[in-house]
């Protein structure tokens, strides 16, 4: 017997590749009716009524939209409510100033009449006085100073909130953060003066994409800042010291501490007025109310024959 060969062994055969395929049936063009384009209208004139319309506008004088109630123009923007505080932070600020002068002044005296007492007795009424005139604005000076600050952080609010309106775009730093940085000892010693420099370069439309460059008015308010606080910790230090020497020197602090105080309003109330004049150029007392008083040489309007079924 011839010998078995082994069958072949026998190779799967190779599945044809599978191709996913969508079929989309898309109707043959015509198959479905156009639209129709809407023919324009001709104007055909003005309505015309048979009878008088109950409906119209009511008989009301002319007057702003922001006095009209119930509409969203009748609120008040930032940029009114910077003009009111503007009014009012201003001539706070130079009274201050005044009155800061006036207790440096009569620091100025009491230190005249310790020189003098020295080398003679001094008047009895002169002393009581001076006293008098030192204490009243000291305390004036003391009590008061609140008002002006008050106000100027409350102008700065809302300064950042009107220069940010007028560029369409959000404050840079939130209000804790405003306050913190302005009120809180030491620590606004240094951030005092990005809060300025931020405030002033959104007031002057400059980008987002440049930083800040401080000029030289807001510069020189820094400077002032800084030595009213340094003068005011060092005659809170010296007060804890005993003796005639220190008690002199004392008088001294206190009186360039009240020159600070005042030089500190005074650039205090030129730069809110720098940045106010930028935010609200015009002054609501240089607008004035038009009226028309006369028409000359405008043409007769056309007038319509009354149709006698009409009723009154």
């Amino acid at each position: 017997m011839p010998p078995v060969r082994p069958a072949p062994m026998q190779q799967p055969r190779p599945q044809p590749a599978r191709y996913r395929v969508r079929w989309v049936a898309s109707p043959p063009p015509g198959a479905w009716p156009q639209r129709r384009k809407p023919v324009a209208e001709h104007y055909s004139g003005p309505p015309s009524y048979p009878v008088p319309p109950r409906w119209g506008f009511p008989n009301l004088v002319w007057r702003r939209p922001t006095a009209v109630p119930g509409t969203a123009s009748g609120e008040v923007t930032a940029g009114e409510r910077l003009r009111v505080i503007t009014r009012s932070v201003l001539p706070v600020l130079w009274t201050f100033a005044v009155l800061a002068l006036a207790a440096a002044a009569s620091e100025i005296w009491r230190y005249v009449l310790l020189v003098q007492s020295r080398d003679s007795a001094l008047s009895t009424s002169v002393v009581t006085v001076s006293d008098t005139f030192v204490i009243t604005t000291g305390l004036l000076t003391t009590i008061l100073s609140l008002l002006p600050s008050g106000l100027t952080v409350w102008w700065l609010l809302v300064a950042r909130q009107a220069a940010a309106d007028a560029s369409g775009e959000v404050p840079p730093r939130r209000q804790w953060q405003v306050l913190a940085f302005v009120l809180v000892p030491v620590v606004n010693l240094i951030l005092v003066l990005p809060i300025v420099a931020e405030l002033e370069h959104a007031v002057l439309r400059r980008t987002r994409e440049t930083r800040p460059k401080p000029s030289r008015l807001v510069m020189v308010w820094w400077g002032v800042w800084v030595l009213n606080w340094l003068l005011l910790g060092l005659v809170i230090v010296w007060r804890f010291r005993d003796g005639v020497q220190a008690l002199a020197d004392g008088v001294v602090l206190v009186a360039l501490t009240d020159l600070a105080a005042a030089g500190l309003a005074v650039v205090t109330a030129l730069l809110v007025k720098r940045m106010s004049g930028l935010l609200a150029p015009v002054a609501e007392k240089r607008l004035r109310l038009l009226r028309v008083l006369k028409v000359d040489g405008a043409p007769d309007p056309d007038r319509r024959e009354r149709p006698a079924s009409s009723v009154r």
